[in-house]
């Protein structure tokens, strides 16, 4: 939903970190990893009828998103849909960990989200952010060497394949000295999950795995959410470098 970097709170930070939540769109390429966790294998599922036909010069996967959300209000319930419940689930965690941080960017591609954000949402907490850049990610490039986190929630799953592991290359140039690269996105139980409506697609976290060492990243943590209702995709982190 929105990408963000931050300034750590401490004596020795006086680092710019990122953190990234913003959202965009993907094709699956499922994978086989061995016993050590490197991958072995890929076979690309061919989804060229939804991701690659052109709409007024556009990816129809892209513009179907972007025609998605330039109705969906910008607020807990637009994002959440039927699951607003999880909302406070994901805020508390998510929180504690802002907090150590004091300026922040965040990356949109809808503006009336960022909008929003700046002059309702965030509240006091708004004066933290730096910048506020309205692009989509496939087209967006953070500066280089200057974050020491980058933080992706719900984003991943609006990228194409393709789109994804480039725009991970671009984060890892943009990353400080042991910076580090966070996703927090929908994992498919298996395969890949297709959503037409708000044109997006949830992989397996193997899939994920090996789109992420595609794009040359060590893999440090990975970690379910927990207090999500069983009933909702599983929701996984993964940190890396």
């Amino acid at each position: 939903m929105i990408m963000v970097s931050y300034k750590a709170n401490s004596s020795e930070a006086n680092k710019d970190l990122s953190l990234h939540a913003a959202w965009y769109f993907k094709v699956c390429v499922p994978s086989y990893l061995s016993h050590d966790g490197s991958p072995t294998k890929a076979i690309e599922v061919k989804l060229f009828s939804v991701t690659c036909e052109y709409i007024k010069g556009e990816k129809q996967f892209y513009y179907r998103a972007q025609q998605y959300y330039e109705d969906v209000p910008a607020s807990e319930e637009g994002m959440m849909g039927d699951f607003l419940e999880v909302s406070n689930v994901d805020l508390e965690a998510s929180c504690q960990f802002l907090k150590k941080f004091v300026k922040m960017e965040m990356v949109d591609m809808k503006e009336h989200f960022l909008l929003h954000a700046h002059e309702v949402y965030l509240g006091d907490d708004a004066d933290r952010i730096e910048t506020y850049y309205c692009y989509n990610l496939q087209e967006f490039t953070p500066p280089k060497n200057k974050y020491d986190v980058i933080w992706m929630q719900w984003v991943a799953c609006h990228l194409t394949d393709k789109d994804l592991i480039n725009f991970l290359i671009r984060c890892k140039k943009s990353l400080c000295v042991n910076g580090v690269i966070i996703i927090k996105d929908n994992m498919a139980r298996q395969g890949c999950t297709l959503d037409h409506i708000d044109s997006s697609i949830s992989r397996h976290l193997d899939i994920m795995k090996n789109i992420i060492y595609k794009a040359g990243l060590e893999i440090l943590a990975v970690e379910r959410q927990k207090g999500f209702p069983e009933v909702i995709m599983p929701v996984w982190m993964i940190a890396m470098k």
